[in-house]
């Protein structure tokens, strides 16, 4: 009879007095950690790497030498600008070019381009296996049962791809940038910073800028707003539909229906969201209203394109009309493209619940739109995105109007902003105490990944069953 012999808990070559052996052993624990979470919960996985990766950027902001004067930055404003920083949003409760120094910036700058790029491979990831039948845990367990390294090949070319193609939309913005602040009588040096700084900030729809006022300055100057037009609304239509436009160009009958969809809502929402904020404001003398008339113009469409996600802002946001601020309210609450840079609840929801109600007043029993059906399945992630954020929003802005005593308008611009990570501000940011600075916080964490793995989560959750129970209609409405 065969003696039981204990399992060591370290490899057979290993042997005392051999630290790197122990290293390696600990490096193969954590993947084996990590990978027990990706096969179970990749939704889960997702959150946990963003938090870590605040943690990182929130140590980094707290120490001396990120902040102007030397001293420690404290806690509750190093996590709001790191969550900030790396869910894209631009919301800041102190200055970007006043308090932080040259080394604070750059890792503010660091943090956007992780998150972004975090956030794109993770939802254009999740956007591929959404709607197959296995779902995102059960391709993730195939994957590991049949050893397919095929797959991981196709993950990582995509992660380059992702890498490639942003790198070189920000190195475009880039160079049309620099020239122009060299011609305004910055030197070089701060021409290259400031170029690179608001390409990667506008094309990652997180507002930042490095100006102690803004790029209000530039309200007239072309060549400074357009790149950062561009930059934001390529960045809000999301990776899969650059992605399309790579491979296909103009050629509308090769895209496929999330590119049409979201390209056609993301237009629509443009031209209202100008045309009404235009008119809204056309007479208003303390934001657009002394202006000339291709100014006002400039002005509508730079604001329609920021509150979709942008951030940037010309005019105060205290100034504008409470009709404005309403109509700015529900585009910033619709945000981007699925699977982009952009928050809210993503364009293809909107689109999604239109094309439902317009099947039920047809009386239709599909929802169909350009040849296609969508499945139930993703009208109820629909449904399920858009109340969870109304929630969100809702539960944040009680919690707001206790802490500050602030009026409703300003509340709701401020929560909605942080919620679809926009950055637009009337300032109740710099105002709040820290106990509202850390609902802002976590409502900027969880409008960040929380609408993501919400989709991934219910898609997870998709499994057959045996037996159906009689059905039985409730009255609606």
């Amino acid at each position: 009879m065969k003696q039981s012999q204990s399992r060591s808990p370290h490899p057979a070559s290993w042997h005392p007095g051999q630290p790197e052996r122990e290293g390696l052993w600990i490096l193969t624990r954590l993947r084996d950690f990590v990978d027990d979470i990706a096969n179970t919960s990749p939704a889960r996985l997702a959150v946990t790497a963003f938090a870590v990766v605040v943690l990182v950027f929130t140590a980094l902001l707290s120490l001396p030498v990120s902040s102007a004067t030397g001293q420690a930055t404290p806690l509750h404003q190093a996590l709001f600008t790191a969550v900030s920083a790396v869910c894209v949003t631009g919301l800041t409760v102190v200055s970007t070019a006043v308090h932080w120094s040259f080394f604070g910036q750059l890792v503010i700058l660091v943090g956007i381009f992780v998150g972004g790029l975090g956030t794109l491979t993770l939802a254009s990831l999740l956007a591929l296996v959404v709607s197959k039948k296995l779902g995102v845990r059960g391709k993730l367990i195939a994957q590991e049962a049949m050893n397919n390294a095929g797959r991981l090949g196709e993950v990582g070319t995509l992660l380059r791809i992702v890498i490639v193609t942003s790198v070189v939309i920000e190195a475009v913005l880039a160079a049309a940038m620099v020239p122009r602040f060299l011609s305004l009588g910055e030197s070089f040096g701060q021409s290259l910073w400031h170029g690179i700084f608001y390409s990667i900030s506008a094309f990652n729809n997180a507002g930042f800028t490095p100006h102690s006022d803004g790029i209000v300055p530039y309200e007239t100057d072309l060549w400074i707003l357009v790149p950062l037009m561009l930059g934001v609304f390529l960045g809000s239509l999301g990776f899969p539909v650059v992605m399309v436009l790579q491979q296909n160009g103009l050629n509308w009958k090769k895209w496929n229906l999330h590119t049409k969809l979201t390209i056609q809502v993301s237009l629509i929402l443009l031209a209202a969201g100008a045309v009404l904020w235009g008119l809204l404001e056309w007479n208003n003398v303390r934001t657009i209203g002394s202006m000339s008339v291709g100014d006002k113009i400039t002005h509508s469409l730079f604001a329609s394109v920021m509150t979709r996600s942008g951030g940037f802002n010309l005019v105060d946001q205290n100034h504008m009309d409470s009709a404005t601020m309403l109509l700015s309210d529900a585009l910033m609450f619709a945000g981007g493209g699925s699977a982009s840079t952009a928050g809210g609840i993503k364009v293809t929801t909107i689109a999604v619940m239109f094309l439902a109600i317009v099947a039920e007043a047809r009386g239709d029993a599909d929802v169909k739109i350009y040849g296609r059906t969508i499945p139930e399945g993703t009208m109820r992630v629909a449904i399920s995105v858009i109340v969870a954020g109304a929630t969100l929003v809702a539960v944040s802005a009680l919690l707001l109007l206790q802490i500050s005593g602030a009026t409703l308008d300003r509340v709701l611009f401020e929560t909605i902003s942080a919620f679809a990570t926009v950055g637009l501000s009337t300032n109740l940011s710099a105002e709040l105490p820290p106990a509202g600075v850390y609902v802002l916080t976590v409502l900027m964490f969880a409008g960040r990944v929380g609408t993501v793995t919400l989709a991934a989560g219910l898609a997870l959750r998709q499994r057959s069953q045996l037996y159906h129970y009689p059905e039985e209609r409730p009255i609606i409405g």
